[in-house]
Parts: C-alpha cells; sequence; structure tokens
C-alpha cells in the first residue's frame, strides 16, 4: 500500500517553542522516526547525523535564519522543507516560499493539518528521472541532472532544490506551455496541498539568477493568461 511507503520516514523538528515541538513530535512519533532541535545549531548537527527525509523548520529561530537554515539543509541532501510561520501577511508568505521551502503552516494549525501536509510532502517525489539526458546545452546556459548543476556564462548559479527542478523539467520540453496547475502535479506532486502562488514565486527567483532583465527574461517567458514556457535566445539545445 502506497500509505507504508511512508511509515518509518525520518523527519527532523526545528523550533524553539518546546510545547510546539513536543506536541508535532508526540503526535508524529506513531508514524514517524522523529528527531527534535531548539535552536539551528543543534539542527544542523542533529541533520549530518539522522538525515531527514524531511524537516519541519521554524522561521524564526533564536540563532538561525529560516531562510539560510533551509537553504544549507537542501543544499546538503536535497530534503524535503516544511516551514513553520507565525506571520500571515503577503510578504512573510513569499519570503518562505523563496527561501526554497516545499510547504509552510501559519501558527496556530492543528495537528490533522501537519499530518495530511506531511503526508503529502512523504509521498512526493522530487522530480528528475534517470532516463532525461544528463546533461542539457542551449547556447551559454548547461544544466546537469547528475550533478544538479547550472552554469550560465560559464559561471554556477546558486538555485534551490526547486529552483533546479523547475529549470530542469521546463528545459526538457522546450518551446512548450504549462499551466500552474500542470507544473505543480509535475514537479511537486499531485499530493501538493498548499499555496499555487509557489509556483510564480519560484519563477521570479529563478529569473533573478538567470535573466539580465527579469521584466523581459530570455530564458522562462510567461504565456499570458495561462502559465509559462522555456524558450532560450535561438532555441539552440543539445
Amino acid at each position: 500500500m502506497d500509505t507504508l511507503s511512508t511509515n518509518n520516514s525520518k523527519i527532523l523538528i526545528v523550533d524553539d517553542d518546546s510545547s510546539v515541538r513536543n506536541l508535532i513530535q508526540r503526535f508524529l512519533s506513531r508514524k514517524y522516526q522523529i528527531e527534535s532541535a531548539a535552536d539551528g545549531k543543534t539542527a544542523l548537527v542533529l541533520f549530518e547525523q539522522f538525515n531527514p527525509a524531511l524537516v519541519i523548520l521554524d522561521w524564526n529561530l533564536p540563532d538561525a535564519n529560516g531562510y539560510k537554515l533551509c537553504q544549507e539543509m537542501q543544499i546538503r541532501t536535497n530534503v524535503l522543507v516544511m516551514m513553520l510561520t507565525s506571520r500571515n501577511d503577503e510578504a512573510d508568505k513569499i519570503k518562505v516560499l523563496a527561501a526554497g521551502a516545499d510547504d509552510f503552516l501559519t501558527k496556530p494549525f492543528s495537528l490533522a493539518e501537519v499530518e495530511v501536509r506531511v503526508e503529502a510532502l512523504l509521498r512526493r517525489v522530487r522530480y528528475i528521472q534517470s532516463s532525461v539526458s544528463q546533461r542539457l546545452t542551449f547556447n551559454q546556459l548547461a544544466i546537469n541532472s547528475e550533478a544538479r548543476e547550472v552554469t550560465l556564462n560559464n559561471k554556477a548559479l546558486a538555485l534551490t532544490a526547486l529552483e533546479f527542478n523547475i529549470l530542469h523539467f521546463l528545459a526538457t520540453h522546450p518551446g512548450q506551455a504549462w499551466s500552474r496547475t500542470q507544473l505543480i502535479q509535475k514537479i511537486w506532486g499531485c499530493d501538493y496541498v498548499g499555496d499555487g502562488r509557489v509556483v510564480d514565486v519560484h519563477i521570479g527567483q529563478l529569473r533573478k539568477k538567470m535573466e539580465v532583465d527579469s521584466s523581459m527574461p530570455e530564458y522562462i517567458k510567461t504565456v499570458r493568461g495561462y502559465g509559462y514556457k522555456f524558450d532560450p535566445p535561438d532555441n539552440t539545445a543539445s
């Protein structure tokens, strides 16, 4: 059964609020292997030792920036990250998604919602299929799927795990338009239950890193009223 595939997955909970941390840990320990930390320093040590499949990470820690900690963990193992935040305004949601988080929950939340989100994330397999060519080149843009590296004009781009997945997926279908719903299904997975604006946020972040002028993109084009497509200059690929 599919539900068994997520059982015994390792989850690291990082929150300086002991009541929140302990509540989630007790609830999820019925199904999963759980470790927890109250600060960023301890979290990174446990992260290396425990090698979790998912990290539930508080955005505001006493000794660490949630943005940087999320990226540091994803660079190391491409781990799934669900961010916890006490802020509900638009700017904070965008910051959380831009950090590379796969999903986020706003405090206060119900344990039932935590369980649904966790199960959905753990069922999802990050997009990258071995059957796809290991290296794609478009003029000065090179995408190496095996090493998960991207270079533009011979300079490495520092992409989050999700940014790489989006770029790689679009680049393997040059010229093809994809709706936001289709991209969520292909990259986040059909079980994704988070905010649909996540696509726009990550496309925006990609453009800032790739484009000379993100308002007039050369690589990732907006298909008005529909979604996005990868259409590099001259569309020269190998």
